[in-house]
């Protein structure tokens, strides 16, 4: 599945908001062909994504978590808002691990939330992950307010609580380069990493598919923290 500008005018409120993809998303069979996936090296996922990237934690800590997560997905929103703050105070905070977010928008209207939350954080400086991260925590917290057949006034008053206007916000949706970008972090992620699922972890370079639980977390972590 690639997201165009066409199917996401089709998705997006302030672009007409269609409501016929909120009523299910997608099989990610149908976004990627685990066939044609690459497994790929280590350098390959370290490089950033085309978008830039938003992490938190300690530059060079002994372990790197990569996410590629859904904004309309239940079962990331469980981990955000379940298993993750565990994670940040157990490893981020104590400088062992280094945590990388990416998009992989399963739908246009997934693809808005991550706009938001780019939008949210540009111009912020060094500040940019921390406003970044804290949009995507509230649309994970909130996720059952505005995955919903009409979105756009709940999004929209999230939106608001971060600091948007109503034309702040309908101009971060009308961001043409900004949803190509999305659309490039998706399609890198499904045809040369092999990601078919969300959320996906790549954990010093090993994949792991779902909602991984904290102790799931702590015994891919701390044997390299041993040694």
């Amino acid at each position: 599945m690639t997201i165009t500008r066409r199917e996401f005018c089709a998705g997006t409120a302030t672009l007409a908001l269609a409501t016929a993809f909120v009523a299910g998303i997608a099989p990610l069979a149908r976004l990627v062909t685990p066939a044609l996936a690459q497994t790929p090296s280590a350098a390959e996922l370290a490089a950033p994504s085309p978008l830039g990237e938003m992490t938190l934690g300690k530059a060079d800590a002994p372990v790197t978590v990569i996410e590629y997560a859904s904004m309309t997905c239940g079962h990331c929103a469980d981990f955000s808002t379940k298993t993750f703050p565990e994670l940040k105070k157990r490893y981020i905070d104590t400088g062992k691990v280094k945590f990388v977010f990416r998009e992989f928008p399963l739908d246009p209207l997934a693809a808005a939330g991550f706009m938001l939350a780019r939008c949210s954080a540009k111009d912020a400086g060094d500040k940019a992950s921390d406003k970044y991260f804290a949009l995507v925590e509230a649309l994970f917290t909130e996720q059952r307010k505005w995955v919903v057949p009409k979105p756009v006034p709940p999004l929209m008053e999230i939106a608001k609580q971060a600091g948007f206007t109503e034309q702040a916000f309908e101009a971060c949706l009308s961001n043409q380069e900004l949803l190509e970008g999305i659309e490039k972090v998706r399609a890198q992620a499904s045809e040369k990493f092999g990601v078919n699922s969300t959320p996906t972890f790549f954990i010093n370079g090993k994949i792991n598919r779902g909602a991984l639980s904290i102790d799931d977390l702590a015994k891919q972590i701390d044997p390299y923290l041993k040694s």
